[in-house]
Formats: structure tokens, sequence, C-alpha cells
């Protein structure tokens, strides 16, 4: 039996003390439910916020100290910086820069200091890391898909990464208009990249999106994923 307990984060966007006090709260409760905590974090570990670096540090902490329970994907903010770091393109720097990229930076010099290329600055730990990201990951059994930004529903699973790094459409936000299709039978997508208007995570049968808007003054937020039990959520504010 497939009895994982999921603990899904949203965008984190650099909210490093966020994170901290969320993971304190996971391990809490995986504690007090007599399991070990399956971590996902849904991507856009970076930008906006105050301290990326750290972020990305204690995310890859948590990897190296539980690598068969801890899973991160990629977001649009991963995929921007990566474009930047990668191609050394003005357009690719200046569209990252402007979706808050230069607080990424900042908080890499911070540490790392300043250097004529702020590539320089960038652990190259990081970077790589970062850059081998998945966008997709599945527990068939239990029709779950994780994933940043939502699915193709016409096409699942054989979405594109710019469907799942980037998508707004309502063609999946409204499972209503979802095709009848057998591999989105029973299927529940968790995700995040659309901050929700109220800082409350949204669910219904097929969609859960807890991004909260960690970094526009909402909570961080998990959802909590358990064999045969009702989504339940933890917040760090």
């Amino acid at each position: 039996m497939n009895d994982t307990v999921y603990y899904a984060i949203g965008d984190v966007h650099g909210e490093d003390e966020k994170l901290a006090e969320l993971h304190d709260f996971i391990h809490e409760d995986a504690q007090r439910l007599g399991v070990a905590p399956f971590f996902v974090h849904l991507g856009d570990l970076i930008d906006r916020g105050p301290n990326s670096r750290g972020v990305v540090a204690r995310v890859m902490r948590l990897h190296e100290a539980a690598p068969d329970r801890a899973v991160t994907l990629k977001g649009n903010h991963e995929e921007m910086m990566m474009s930047a770091y990668d191609s050394h393109s003005a357009m690719a720097e200046s569209t990252w820069g402007g979706n808050g990229g230069q607080a990424a930076v900042a908080s890499y010099e911070r540490v790392n200091g300043h250097h004529g290329d702020w590539r320089e600055a960038v652990d190259r730990a990081h970077a790589n890391f970062l850059r081998a990201l998945p966008t997709l990951w599945r527990d068939e059994e239990r029709k779950l898909a994780f994933v940043h930004a939502g699915i193709d529903p016409p096409r699942f699973p054989d979405c594109s990464d710019e469907h799942r790094l980037w998508t707004r459409s309502p063609k999946f936000f409204d499972p209503g208009r979802w095709p009848d299709r057998p591999e989105l039978e029973g299927l529940v997508v968790v995700h995040g990249h659309t901050p929700t208007k109220d800082f409350a995570p949204h669910l219904n049968l097929r969609r859960i999106n807890v991004d909260t808007g960690a970094c526009f003054g909402g909570p961080l937020t998990a959802v909590v994923l358990a064999p045969d039990e009702k989504p339940r959520f933890l917040y760090a504010r």
C-alpha cells in the first residue's frame, strides 16, 4: 500500500525564514502522525524575496539529508534564471531581472561578493541543482500530479515544459472543461504559480493551488496529502 504522506509547498520566492518555519511545522506534523514526511517543493524557490540563496541552500540540504523523500520541481523563475545564466543573453537577463531576479542576485552577492559578472556570485552547485530540476512528478498509484503551474489537459501527461512552467489557462483552471480522457480519470493536480487573491489555498476535486503569495504578504503554504484523508494545510506566516 502507498502510505506516503506528501507535504507540497507552494512558491517560496526567497522567503527563507518562512520556509524554515514551514519545514519545522512539517516535521512536527509528521512526528505527530508517526511518519517520515515526503517533501515536494513546487518551484519558484527564488526571486522577489530577501534570501533566494538561503532558500536554495536549505532545499539542497534537505535533499542531501533525505534524498528519497524530497522532490523539488522547476518553476518559471528557475527557468528564467538559468536561461539568463546559460545564454549570456541581455534580453534573457533583462526579463529575469525585471521579474525579481535582481533580488536573487543581491542575495548571492551578499554571501559570495560582488563580481564583474553576477554569475560568478552564484554557487556553481546551486546553478547545477536548479538547471537539473524536473517539471513534473507523479504518484500514479494515488493519481497525484505535482507541477509548478499546471497541465495541458488534452495532452497530459505529454504536456510541454512551457505548460508545466507557465500555464494559467482557463482550460486547466476549470476542471469542467477538461476532456474525458482515461489519463485524467481521478487525477488531482497540485500546483502553485498563480497567487491566490485572498492568500488562502484553493482546492476543488481536481486541482489544489498552494501559491498563497508568500512574497506579497501572504503565508507560505503546504498541503498535506495523506492516504484516504481530505487535504489539509500548514502555514508559515
